[in-house]
């Protein structure tokens, strides 16, 4: 079995990492974890100048979203394989997981709400769309 886990940074992201670990050992799992950078809109409207900076941005989010969950993933003493992405999270995790042929996905539901999530998206209902295999949603 091969297991799936999304991070993005938020407060949720170590009790998704804390539920993917635990499926993980109860099926004798691979874990792989990913985060996907997504750019803010605004940058693709500027000039190709903003692209180290949009580099920049990208390597400082990717440390603060790790610096969360390595410790975890660590100290679980289960091996895991990071994967970093940068596109719109709903098919960068998709694609992940035919990639590496998962069998389930875990990843977070911020909860947003009806109207924020109609107006912003919701990547765990994306990815449960499109998934190829299982979806575990943590509720927050």
């Amino acid at each position: 079995m091969v297991i799936l886990a999304c991070i993005d940074g938020s407060d949720q992201s170590p009790k998704v990492i804390d539920t993917a670990i635990t499926h993980a050992r109860r099926w004798d799992a691979d874990l792989s974890v990913i985060h996907v950078f997504q750019p803010p809109v605004t940058l693709y409207a500027l000039d190709m100048g903003m692209a180290l900076e949009l580099d920049d941005l990208e390597e400082s989010e990717r440390e603060g979203v790790w610096e969360r969950v390595s410790g975890l993933l660590d100290e679980s003493g289960l091996p895991w394989t990071r994967i970093d992405r940068r596109g719109y999270p709903v098919a960068e995790i998709t694609a992940a997981a035919e990639e590496i042929g998962a069998d389930l996905i875990v990843i977070g539901c911020r909860g947003r709400g009806n109207l924020a999530s109609l107006v912003l998206g919701s990547t765990s209902h994306g990815v449960i769309q499109h998934a190829p295999c299982d979806v575990l949603v943590v509720r927050g």
